[in-house]
């Protein structure tokens, strides 16, 4: 069978999970158009992996009607049975920057119980961009968590608000390498004499992979400590 949209929304109507899933799959072929459609018809499938297939993939695929998305991203958040898909529509609307949403994001962090989803919603909110953000993160920094608090700290970096910098020079000397390694990586989206002076301290991490993130010569890293040398 070849690969085109009709035969691709045929697979989607298929009785088989298997078929709807390999549709999915083959979607990543099509033009953003078709995608952003046979997508969001594929994100409301009976089949768990299906949809969770569907919504991931939207995160990926840049040049969708967002206004069309928004919706089902919303509906799929607040309203799927499975934590695993209510992650990935976090994801989703994190990587496309659906700002609208953020109340919709904070509001399903505060009441899940389901840590991958307070997880998901914690590494959407740096790409998200949205400044509302930082007191949900700030809060995740409390998590017993290692893992969450690692996110927190990503995501601090990426929404670059000049509140978060106190917060991220707090774990420079963090026990835990990976959230030292994460630390590097938050303070390189800051431009100034404390950042700098951290991430030079950072290159002489007793870890050899955070030293090395910090001197790292292909990242931008290495422009914020150069004037340091």
């Amino acid at each position: 069978m070849s690969l085109t949209p009709e035969n691709v929304r045929s697979l989607l109507n298929s009785d088989d999970f298997g078929d709807r899933l390999r549709a999915v799959n083959q979607i990543r072929a099509l033009d953003t158009e078709v995608a952003c459609e046979l997508l969001q018809v594929a994100a409301a499938d009976k089949n768990t992996r299906v949809r969770y297939a569907a919504v991931s993939q939207l995160a990926n695929l840049k040049g969708c009607d967002r206004a069309a998305l928004l919706p089902m991203l919303r509906h799929t958040l607040v309203n799927d049975p499975e934590p695993d898909v209510q992650a990935a529509a976090a994801d989703a609307l994190g990587a496309l920057q659906l700002t609208e949403a953020f109340e919709d994001l904070k509001t399903a962090y505060e009441t899940s119980a389901e840590w991958l989803v307070q997880f998901s919603i914690i590494a959407a909110l740096g790409e998200l961009g949205d400044p509302r953000g930082f007191e949900l993160l700030q809060s995740a920094l409390a998590s017993d968590n290692e893992l969450m608090v690692t996110a927190a700290i990503g995501s601090l970096g990426e929404l670059r608000d000049d509140r978060a910098l106190p917060l991220l020079l707090g774990y420079v000397d963090a026990g835990d390498w990976q959230i030292r390694h994460r630390v590097v990586q938050a303070l390189s989206q800051f431009d100034n004499a404390e950042a700098k002076a951290a991430i030079a301290q950072l290159s002489q991490d007793k870890s050899h992979i955070v030293a090395e993130a910090a001197k790292a010569p292909h990242s931008v890293i290495l422009r914020l400590t150069a004037g340091l040398q």
